[in-house]
């Protein structure tokens, strides 16, 4: 991405450095994937993307693109919109809703990689989201991966950039 769009439009550094270790040849969700900076970003390392978010209009504005599956789906409030279906990468920034993390394992194909991070306890200090149903505990990422996926990197730390945030990050593949 060009450095002239805004931070928010900035694919995330750690989606980036680890965005490389998804399998080619499958694809990718890009779950609650807003204006679709990380959809982007798959397409031009050469994946085909299902991206999903109850934004109609980020949506629309997805649909024109190449490779790229859009759907509108508010994933807290109706069914898990993808059956059984697998996938070789999901990307999950900004966001938790709890009851999706077990599906988020399931939906992996083998070898498959989740890369997550999102917002920790602690971050009520520095502003939204400040509400513990939105904060990760600590160690909730490596619980979720625990017995089930290889950890290839997890931080659990404050960030500066884009902004003073207590962060979660896990990137782990799916093991056999």
């Amino acid at each position: 991405m060009s450095t002239h769009l805004a931070q928010s439009e900035q694919p995330s550094a750690w989606v980036e450095r680890f965005a490389r270790m998804i399998p080619v040849g499958g694809t990718v969700l890009d779950l609650a994937c807003g204006s679709g900076r990380h959809t982007r970003l798959l397409l031009g390392l050469g994946h085909r993307v299902a991206a999903v978010d109850r934004d109609v209009a980020a949506i629309a504005a997805l649909e024109a693109l190449s490779g790229v599956e859009a759907l509108v789906a508010d994933l807290e409030q109706g069914p898990w919109p993808y059956g059984a279906r697998k996938f070789a990468g999901i990307v999950v920034t900004n966001y938790l809703h709890r009851p999706l993390l077990p599906l988020l394992v399931e939906a992996l194909c083998d070898q498959g990689v989740l890369i997550y991070e999102t917002f920790a306890r602690g971050n009520e200090r520095f502003g939204r989201p400040s509400n513990p149903e939105f904060l990760l505990e600590p160690g909730e990422l490596l619980r979720l991966a625990a017995g089930r996926m290889r950890v290839l990197a997890f931080e659990d730390l404050l960030v500066e950039e884009p902004k003073l945030a207590m962060v979660q990050r896990l990137c782990a593949m799916l093991c056999s």
